[in-house]
């Protein structure tokens, strides 16, 4: 197994799931336990690559990190890029207040990766779904309202989450990229 790629976040319960993810594919995530910057923009995209040049002038290590965010359809894909910030003050509670009727949304997320200075890749990948009525279940995030299609429960209430999320779809493309790279460089 493939052990030389820190994940950098503040968030526990984000590595642990990537982890168990990456192991998957054949690769061991170690954890660099870090609050990077999260710099406001328009995407995932600007704030994913921001914060893995920030991890990467850190740890001068190849590093990956991940941004996600929550687009609802009728809210013209609010909160999107400012997912954390409306987490962090209006929270799930929140979002159900402002969800109308139309409950259409995409979870996205963007795993940026950087094993030297300025030099960015990035793998994004998305959930179509619904946001619920009302919170269901106890895991963290947007998870115990967000329903991805062809499901009845949420992200929270699935037990086979890691399988279908946008995270895993996105580390599934970063570890098919990561591993055809390496193989492709041994000699």
């Amino acid at each position: 197994m493939l052990s030389d790629i820190f994940f950098a976040s503040s968030n526990k319960n984000k590595f642990e799931e990537a982890k168990d993810i990456a192991s998957e594919f054949g690769l061991k995530l170690k954890f660099l336990k870090y609050t990077l910057q999260e710099i406001q923009a328009d995407t995932l995209e600007e704030i994913a690559t921001h914060k893995a040049m920030q991890a990467f002038s850190i740890c001068s290590r190849p590093v990956i990190v991940e941004d996600a965010g929550l687009f609802i359809k009728s809210l013209n894909g609010f909160p999107g890029p400012y997912s954390s910030f409306v987490f962090d003050t209006i929270g799930n509670k929140g979002i159900l207040r402002l969800v109308p009727m139309k409950r259409d949304a995409i979870f996205r997320s963007v795993i940026a990766y950087c094993e030297k200075h300025g030099n960015v890749h990035l793998f994004s990948a998305g959930v179509n779904g619904v946001i619920s009525k009302k919170e269901q279940g106890k895991r963290w995030g947007f998870d115990p309202i967000f329903i991805p299609s062809g499901e009845n429960k949420t992200y929270s209430q699935l037990a086979e989450k890691n399988k279908i999320s946008h995270r895993y779809l996105a580390l599934k493309n970063f570890s098919n990229w990561y591993l055809s790279k390496k193989k492709s460089s041994d000699p």
